[in-house]
């Protein structure tokens, strides 16, 4: 008997069991499964198959990856499928007491051996400057790589980031004149669109070169200089001697690693000026002990899209920002927000790969296979509450405890420029004069 037929037998099970018709072809030219398939699965790699009978779609995304693996369909289909493929949970350890506990302290070991300034460096340039070309196929005009909001159902991604965008200046009240920050600015979508619709003065930072550069040639085209400046510079080195008014980290936290959330957000305190207000967008994990996705899913990131990228449950966010001595004061779940954004950047993907592979050259291939997996593979996952994302505005607490109560004063108590009343940030997407609108509802007063 030879491995191939050991094999063979408890993958036709999985098979069988999948919720969209599929089949294997083998490589002797054997066929298992649905005899009118809508998946196909070509084994090039006897590891393909032993993975496949595993449950291990991590593993069989690698195997995709790197040519052991062909898979013919549509890949909303395949996503449908997926998750039959797996043993159990992706977001519990299902392994013993003892392999939890070694798997634990190896995790340990990796989260403090990640995150150096120069590592942090090369990974985020790994993941960014790919190509600028690239991600302009399939993200909106204003290249916002991150969840969308989608207000209303019937809205365009493009609107949705513009909404998104909105909401959280809306939420961090920015106002004409005041010092914001955004950490990890990307393509400069709400840098600029802060500077441009609430007339702030902004500064930006990144760690990718090619973010860098076209942020700087959009200030130049705009006219913006003097008000809007972006920064190549790690985030433990932004100068705290003149604080912001308001911060927001969109995206970031991602990149920090578990152990450092507490500094990181200590060093957001410390930018801020007392009674400042910081926005926190982040992708965060569904299960609140495992360090990774399940299923090998974490690790396939890990190597072909994030690498030393880290997700944390929202509670382990939350404690962080206190352990920073920043005070939560709303927090807002937006996992459905992003699976539909996933899936709009996957379907847009597709239907521009040959441009993809014309913009990427001589990798283009192992960098499209992992990139369809990869967004598609990730509003799955959003889908079925594997991960999740929230955004979370905090404050830095001022000293000075206000005792008034009036309409016109905040509350007995109030520390911050927060009014405790989240009216104000749900009440429509329009930048028109948001901030006159907040102080007519609240009764509130900028103190500077």
């Amino acid at each position: 008997m030879t491995l191939w037929s050991l094999l063979r037998s408890p993958a036709e099970q999985r098979i069988a069991g999948m919720p969209v018709p599929c089949s294997v072809a083998l490589p002797d030219g054997q066929r298992i499964g649905s005899r009118e398939p809508r998946l196909l699965f070509e084994i090039r790699d006897m590891r393909a198959l032993l993975h496949l009978r595993q449950g291990a779609i991590g593993r069989l995304a690698e195997d995709y990856v790197e040519g052991r693996l062909d898979i013919q369909g549509n890949l909303h289909d395949l996503m449908a499928a997926a998750p039959a493929l797996l043993r159990g949970d992706p977001t519990h350890e299902t392994h013993g007491w003892l392999l939890g506990r070694v798997s634990r302290t190896r995790r340990a070991i990796w989260e403090r051996t990640h995150h150096s300034r120069a590592k942090d460096a090369a990974q985020i340039q790994h993941h960014y400057d790919i190509s600028d070309d690239f991600y302009a196929l399939w993200l909106d005009p204003l290249r916002v790589y991150s969840c969308a909001y989608f207000s209303s159902p019937d809205m365009s991604l493009a609107e949705a980031q513009q909404a998104k965008l909105d909401h959280i200046c809306k939420k961090l009240m920015l106002r004409s004149g005041e010092r914001f920050l955004d950490i990890g600015a990307g393509w400069g979508a709400l840098l600029l669109w802060a500077a441009e619709h609430y007339g702030v003065n902004a500064t930006g930072i990144t760690l990718s070169r090619n973010q860098h550069a076209y942020v700087n040639r959009l200030i130049d085209e705009k006219g913006l200089q003097g008000r809007v400046k972006m920064l190549l510079q790690d985030y433990r080195d932004v100068d705290e001697s003149a604080p912001f008014d308001k911060i927001a980290s969109v995206g970031m936290c991602e990149h920090v690693g578990r152990p450092n959330l507490p500094s990181y957000f200590a060093k957001m305190r410390r930018l801020l000026r007392p009674g400042g207000l910081m926005m926190n967008h982040s992708i965060t994990a569904g299960g609140v002990e495992n360090g990774e996705v399940g299923g090998g899913m974490g690790e396939f990131i890990d190597r072909y899209i994030f690498p030393g990228g880290q997700l944390v449950h929202v509670s382990v966010m939350m404690d962080a920002m206190t352990r920073g001595n920043l005070e939560p004061v709303d927090a807002e779940c937006l996992r459905p927000h992003y699976a539909r954004t996933l899936w709009h950047w996957a379907d847009a993907l597709e239907a521009r790969l040959d441009e993809a592979r014309r913009v990427l050259g001589n990798d283009a291939e192992k960098i499209i296979r992992a990139y369809r997996l990869y967004l598609a593979g990730s509003a799955m996952g959003f889908e079925h509450g594997w991960t999740s994302l929230f955004q979370i505005l905090a404050a830095r607490p001022a000293e000075c405890v206000s005792t008034e109560n009036s309409s016109a004063d905040r509350m007995p108590g109030a520390r911050s420029d927060y009014p405790y009343n989240r009216s104000y940030m749900y009440a429509g997407n329009t930048a028109i004069d948001p901030v006159n609108e907040v102080e007519h509802a609240n009764g509130e007063q900028h103190v500077s």
